[in-house]
């Protein structure tokens, strides 16, 4: 295995600016792939503000090339001053890709790039995996059978699918299929290899439901997330023509959080990348094996390991300066991290200074630790030590209270509330997963794509429309016997065989109805039309009635048609060529109605909903990932919870001295990835942290008795200054505060 340089990061450099805490996520392609002249410019671009090992990777382009990048080092600022520096060496902004997993992440990388390189920016590639997955369905799926206007679906269209193809109405055990099908996928497996592989009765059982889900899915020319990674790479894998021209429109491919790349992805980037030889492959590969946290969905560190065999030129350059987080906050984390087997070593470090120490408290129980957590927050808000460099963090939204699953934020609602403290808490539910919005996608999901059975059902009873299930599950049948779709079907010329007049007429005018909005959608261009359009049909289909007779509350009903007005001016907005969306998306041109219904199913969220507002944050340390606050208060951190219950051990359950290994392999992996989980929590800190734990916490109806978990002791602590009580803190500084208001009014009164 053949290393070139390795680069660490030199003596201190300006603090790079820090990163907004936004939580939203969606899945939109920023710009179009296109062939075009590649501009000129005479000089690289200057290096200003950038260490040494960041300026190493930026001017690092004719090779595979891995940039190390511990957290807060920097590298959304490498990947754009990288991008101007590719511009600047001749190359089209539009043959330059760089791909992310979140919609937040691409949404701030435009931005930034936009500031430092101008309107070139706009059009560089920037998108997640997903969405450059179906901009390359949409342009080539047809080699795979599909048409342009194939349909995405929703997680509940996926459950429900599965339990018409393995014959339950129980949505758990469907969703424990999808589960399965979804990490075979990420394996990049289909049915008959799972079936293949099948070790037990229960996997078999999947796999053959898997092939009954894939005929579906073909039949109704629709599509999961997972299939626009695994498509894509069929498409890659067996159709040269396809691979020479994505191949072709890629000068270089810039991959942020690599190492949240699952096997799939990382066989799609191989051959996008091309390389022939692997030394001629341009890309950049931007990622920490120390943040990896997301196997349990089918990310592996075997990428990692596996870009010096593939490419025995790759360069790797190591970010180990950090522009976020005190010394002893590092000094914490690498403490934390350093037990796990290392890929590439590394150490951050940082010029911030030593700080204020990390602090663990303990509390009685989650209700006793939720009453700690608001003291800490009300005192270090009271406390006059918080200014450096001239800011002052003491807002609410300068405060986070993280935890590992989403059960434990209810104690600190209920604390917060009690103290009048605002807060929200992160991964609520998504705009898009409302019910009422829902209904509506599967209206233009009809109308983009007929074949989509899922919308077809969701639409022809929402409102209801006197047609009714007897007369949908005879469709149904009819359907499935002559091989088409619902919607081909309710025109058949024979289907008045199986079905009464009345319902034959019934289900005729609601397919005329759906192809007469198609085509008037087709010709709706422009916000105002748009607007115009979708209110004259919600007022056909009495959208706005259904809403008010299925809600016992007004009030709630109120709220859905508020949530639906908004939805429609957001869709004109985006018709209209105006509205730039959360992932950086401009919508430059003028569009039809059809046209920006076809991109809905990967957003997951409204953009004027992004606002940053002055509250405490309460999320997951997965949903944290990312993001950052001067004040963390990391809770709930004991055994069973963080790590999360890892199980007995091999040697307890019996069975061979090969079944003993693979169990404990297993058991050590999910402790690393544990392990990894408690050094991003630390990271987020920016000023101050906060490592909670409690003596007991509920069980079911019990209180049980757990320990503060090993990654406490692993954090190396000070034992002199690692204890606080916040309450005790809080008490001091409010009989503080007294005394100096009585010394204060003494010294007025003798004044006078």
């Amino acid at each position: 295995m053949q290393h070139a340089d390795i680069v660490a990061a030199n003596p201190p450099t300006p603090r790079a600016p820090g990163k907004m805490a936004r939580l939203s996520v969606s899945k939109v392609c920023m710009s179009s792939l296109s062939p075009a002249s590649a501009p000129t410019s005479p000089s690289p671009p200057a290096a200003h503000g950038l260490n040494l090992a960041q300026q190493e990777a930026v001017n690092y382009l004719h090779g595979p090339c891995l940039v190390l990048a511990g957290a807060g080092s920097g590298k959304t600022r490498v990947i754009t001053h990288k991008i101007a520096r590719l511009i600047q060496s001749g190359m089209a902004p539009q043959r330059i890709a760089a791909i992310t997993f979140t919609n937040k992440a691409a949404a701030e990388m435009r931005e930034r790039a936009k500031g430092l390189i101008g309107k070139a920016a706009k059009d560089v590639v920037v998108c997640t995996f997903h969405a450059l997955g179906v901009r390359m369905l949409r342009l080539d799926g047809s080699a795979l059978g599909l048409k342009p206007q194939f349909s995405i679906l929703d997680t509940d269209d996926v459950t429900s699918i599965l339990k018409d193809a393995g014959g339950s109405t129980d949505a758990a055990t469907a969703r424990q299929w999808q589960w399965t099908i979804s990490s075979w996928k990420s394996a990049g497996l289909n049915a008959a290899q799972a079936l293949a592989q099948a070790e037990n009765d229960g996997a078999r059982v999947t796999a053959t439901i898997m092939a009954r889900y894939e005929e579906r899915l073909t039949a109704y020319q629709s599509v999961d997330f997972d299939d626009l990674i695994s498509l894509p790479l069929k498409l890659l894998q067996n159709y040269e023509h396809v691979r020479h021209k994505w191949q072709g429109l890629m000068g270089h491919v810039l991959v942020d959080e690599y190492q949240d790349t699952n096997a799939t992805q990382y066989e799609v980037l191989k051959l996008l990348v091309g390389g022939n030889p692997a030394d001629s492959a341009r890309f950049t590969a931007v990622g920490d094996d120390d943040q990896s946290i997301y196997g349990w969905r089918g990310a592996t560190l075997d990428n990692l390991k596996r870009l010096p065999v593939d490419f025995p030129s790759l360069k790797l350059v190591k970010l180990e300066q950090n522009y976020r987080s005190t010394s002893a906050i590092l000094r914490a984390a690498n403490n934390v991290i350093g037990p796990n087997p290392k890929l590439f070593p590394k150490n951050l470090w940082s010029d911030l200074g030593e700080g204020e120490p990390v602090r663990v408290v303990d509390a009685d129980n989650e209700e006793h630790e939720a009453e700690r957590a608001v003291a800490r927050i009300q005192s270090l808000r009271a406390e006059g030590t918080l200014v450096q460099a001239g800011i002052q963090f003491k807002e609410f939204r300068d405060f986070a209270v993280l935890y590992r699953a989403n059960h434990q934020a209810k104690p600190f609602e209920k604390a917060l509330r009690k103290a009048n403290i605002p807060y929200k808490v992160s991964g609520g539910q998504s705009f898009f997963d409302r019910a009422e919005i829902r209904d509506l996608c599967a209206w233009f999901r009809l109308w983009a794509n007929n074949d989509d059975d899922p919308a077809f059902l969701r639409a022809v009873t929402t409102p209801k429309r006197g047609i009714g299930h007897q007369t949908l599950g005879t469709l149904g049948v009819f359907a499935s016997q002559y091989k088409q779709s619902l919607f081909e079907s309710l025109f058949s010329s024979s289907l008045s065989s199986v079905l009464a007049a009345k319902a034959v007429g019934s289900l005729h005018e609601f397919g005329r109805y759906v192809n007469d909005l198609e085509y008037r959608a087709r010709q709706t261009e422009g916000a105002e039309a748009a607007r115009a359009f979708m209110t004259d049909w919600l007022k056909d289909i009495g959208y706005e009635k259904h809403l008010l007779d299925g809600e016992d509350s007004d009030k709630v009903a109120a709220a859905k048609w508020s949530n639906v007005l908004e939805f429609c001016d957001w869709m004109a907005l985006r018709c209209g060529g105006t509205l730039e969306d959360t992932a950086g998306t401009s919508v430059r041109e003028v569009k039809n109605l059809l046209e920006v219904a076809q991109t809905i199913a990967l957003l997951s969220t409204i953009n004027e909903r992004e606002k940053d507002q002055n509250v405490v944050t309460l999320s997951t340390l997965h949903a944290s990932k990312g993001l950052e606050w001067p004040h963390v208060l990391l809770v709930g951190v004991t055994e069973g919870m963080l790590p999360f219950k890892l199980g007995d051990g091999a040697e307890s359950q019996g069975g061979s001295e090969k079944a003993h290994e693979t169990v404990n392999e297993d058991m050590a992996q999910r402790l690393q990835e544990e392990r990894r989980l408690m050094y991003v929590g630390i990271t987020r800190a920016q000023r101050s942290l906060a490592v909670s734990w409690t003596r007991r916490r509920k069980k079911g109806r019990e209180m049980v008795a757990v320990l503060p978990s090993r990654f406490i002791a692993e954090m190396g602590l000070d034992k002199a200054t690692v204890k606080e009580d916040p309450r005790e803190k809080l008490k001091a500084l409010r009989a503080e505060f007294a005394l100096k208001a009585l010394a204060s009014a003494t010294a007025a009164a003798q004044s006078r």
